[in-house]
């Protein structure tokens, strides 16, 4: 089932030319991100862009994420590309896949958005000012299992929804909630950051992978198509997410585990790097393996690689389920003592280490 909608206006050129099809998913959020995407394409091109809704079976369901299976927010995007229905499609990163679809080409990753998560609150208040026993809604088994770990004695409950539906559960007449996590990146598209009470910071909620980019993606044989949406690529953050999604797809833990990553590009002695940092949770936050890596930004998928080994190696593969199995040798983390300045709650065993070296 599709909508179209025109975007962009082009050049009186552009205007005898057919209009490229972009297929989206019919949320506000998608909307939002996808009208960015056609007007930076129109602009950059002259051609003009229609959005046409596709519905997904992640928007018809309101199971927990977590159980919906793989790819369940871009399956119907995907098919519709394939089918030539529409030209390309744009999708939020972190719900990608990291399998690539036969076929299909990324054609462009454009700058990414603050991917750091955010916290909305009754009254404005910041995380730990929150008294315990405080209800905080998320839908992220990430999410869940760094709440967890703080050891603040939140009650964490699983919610779904548009992020209208979710802060209107803090902040509603029918509000039953005391505070809502959600992605940092949604709000600013939709123009809510004033709504924020805190920007969390990684070192306590540590991003999904890819989270606050887009994939802009078309079938690959399609050489005009790739060709126009180069136009809309950054490198510094395809090489960023490139890290983040290797890391992921090398633990084979699947896109709604308990697994936080977060890339950023610096200036090193010998030119930019990328320093990579990388989590994984046990979901009632009782252990977590932190670790973390630099390389070159040409390295970006052995980056990813090489920290997923390291993590693997220090008992991540444990810590999947809700019932987590400890690292060997670990000690359940002590709540009063945080580690040497590292993320509060983590245990020794389990702090944040750096891993420098080769990443071959």
């Amino acid at each position: 089932m599709s909508q179209r909608q025109s975007a962009g206006s082009g050049t009186p050129a552009s205007a005898r030319q057919a209009p490229l099809r972009l297929g989206t998913r019919g949320s506000a959020l998608a909307l939002a991100q996808s009208q960015r995407v056609a007007d930076a394409l129109t602009e950059a091109t002259g051609r003009p862009v229609e959005l046409i809704r596709i519905v997904t079976s992640g928007d018809t369901s309101a199971a927990p994420v977590q159980t919906l299976g793989v790819g369940v927010f871009v399956s119907a995007l995907r098919d519709a590309l394939s089918a030539k229905d529409i030209d390309f499609a744009v999708h939020s990163y972190k719900d990608l896949p990291t399998a690539p679809a036969p076929g299909l080409h990324i054609a462009a990753v454009p700058p990414r958005e603050d991917p750091r998560d955010a916290l909305i609150a009754r009254g404005g208040l910041r995380l730990t000012e929150l008294p315990p026993g405080a209800r905080i809604g998320t839908g992220a088994l990430r999410r869940i299992a760094q709440l967890n770990a703080l050891g603040l004695q939140f009650d964490v409950v699983p919610i779904r929804g548009n992020i209208d539906t979710r802060i209107s559960r803090v902040v509603g007449p029918h509000a039953d909630l005391d505070a809502v996590v959600l992605a940092r990146a949604g709000l600013a598209r939709l123009g809510r950051t004033g709504e924020i009470a805190e920007t969390l910071d990684p070192m306590l909620m540590l991003p999904a992978p890819a989270q606050g980019a887009l994939a802009v993606e078309c079938r690959a044989d399609d050489a005009e198509m790739v060709d126009l949406l180069t136009a809309l690529d950054d490198p510094a953050t395809r090489a960023v997410v490139a890290a983040e999604r290797s890391l992921l797809a090398t633990l084979e833990a699947g896109c709604s585990a308990p697994v936080g990553a977060y890339a950023e590009l610096a200036e090193g002695d010998d030119g930019d790097e990328i320093y990579l940092r990388g989590a994984v949770i046990a979901t009632d936050g009782t252990h977590d393996v932190r670790l973390s890596r630099t390389g070159r930004p040409a390295d970006a998928v052995e980056i990813g690689k090489a920290l997923a080994a390291d993590l693997l190696d220090a008992g991540a593969a444990g810590l999947w389920s809700a019932a987590p199995l400890s690292p060997s040798g670990a000690e359940p983390r002590n709540p009063a003592q945080p580690p040497n300045g590292t993320t509060p709650n983590a245990s020794p065993r389990t702090a944040e280490a750096h891993v420098t070296g080769s990443t071959q």
